[in-house]
């Protein structure tokens, strides 16, 4: 009998963004006219509506709000078929960022979290119990700076049993994640999946397949690492000793990078607890990646029908697409 695919297992945030189409950053103190602005779920969303989208069952175990925001968040976790762990918090709203995009696609963001930032004991206990055997757990460096969720969240990944696989996806904020919150993540992390710039930040080696190299040195024994590249695929060190390979991207004229790495660490996962092999399911996450980025929006990952019409009958064979 085949095994059921892993459910993917978001214990982090998921808040609005506000996106704003700029023609490029303003000077500081500067001003700039945006010629587009939208408001969506983002932050964990996109995660696990690419997870969702490529036909992984997705559960949100993280907090949301009283107020437009919050609302927006369950609504448009319901759109897309996405349950719930936690019930809606009433002592204020789901927190915000503002994602500005200049006109070579890339984003800077700011912001400004809401409840999501003050998980209580019980609810870090009602995630822990809501966690089971065969999930993939997604754990973002956005949880963990947090003041009082990164302790907690650490608290919950180190007492998971073995069985659950936990992925960590670190996001520009690593460097800010306190030395005793990050580390027992990173000791029982199964799956490390960041950017060229994080893994520099985490080892201080700017060539991506050294990163990896390193990164897979200081996770436990089996655990893998891929080191996103952008329009350059990514860097892949599968668990074990053998060599870090590089796992080409595919090419597309990008208008909106917003969520890229999103739709990349998503679409994995749900490749991965499909059955999927590492290097074609980095493979699949990179062509999901290729996709976002040709549609505005933070969530645009692709679904199978989509990724499989893009990577043509013989990778969408691979994938279990077809």
């Amino acid at each position: 009998m085949t095994a059921p695919a892993s459910r993917v297992v978001l214990a982090g945030n998921v808040i609005a963004d506000l996106v704003v189409d700029v023609p490029a950053l303003p000077e500081r103190g500067g001003d700039v006219i945006g010629t587009r602005t939208e408001l969506y779920a983002g932050g964990g969303f996109n995660t696990l509506t690419a997870a969702r989208r490529l036909g992984a069952e997705a559960v949100y175990a993280g907090l949301h709000g009283t107020g437009p925001y919050g609302d927006l968040v369950r609504a448009s976790l319901a759109a897309e078929g996405i349950g719930t762990v936690l019930d809606a918090r009433t002592d204020g709203d789901t927190g915000f960022c503002v994602a500005l995009v200049d006109d070579g696609g890339e984003r800077t963001f700011v912001t400004s979290f809401g409840v999501d930032a003050r998980m209580t004991p019980g609810e870090a206990a009602t995630v822990a119990g809501a966690v089971r055997s065969g999930d993939l757990l997604q754990v973002s460096g956005y949880g963990l700076v947090m003041e009082v969720n990164g302790p907690l969240l650490a608290g919950i990944v180190a007492g998971l049993p073995d069985d659950v696989r936990v992925c960590l996806d670190p996001a520009p904020l690593v460097a800010d994640i306190p030395a005793e919150v990050i580390g027992p993540v990173l000791a029982r992390t199964d799956w490390l999946s960041c950017n060229a710039r994080e893994a520099r930040l985490l080892t201080g080696v700017a060539e991506p397949r050294a990163a990896a190299e390193v990164l897979r040195g200081r996770l436990r024994a089996g655990a893998g690492v891929l080191v996103r590249a952008d329009k350059d695929g990514c860097w892949l060190a599968a668990p074990g000793s053998g060599d870090v390979v590089h796992v080409a991207g595919f090419a597309v004229d990008a208008v909106d990078s917003n969520g890229a790495g999103d739709a990349h660490v998503g679409a994995f996962l749900a490749l991965l607890g499909q059955g999927v092999p590492a290097v074609e399911a980095a493979r699949g996450a990179n062509a999901a990646a290729a996709l976002a980025v040709t549609r505005r929006g933070p969530a645009t990952g692709p679904t199978r029908s989509e990724l499989a019409e893009f990577v043509g009958p013989g990778l969408a064979g691979v994938l279990g697409l077809s």
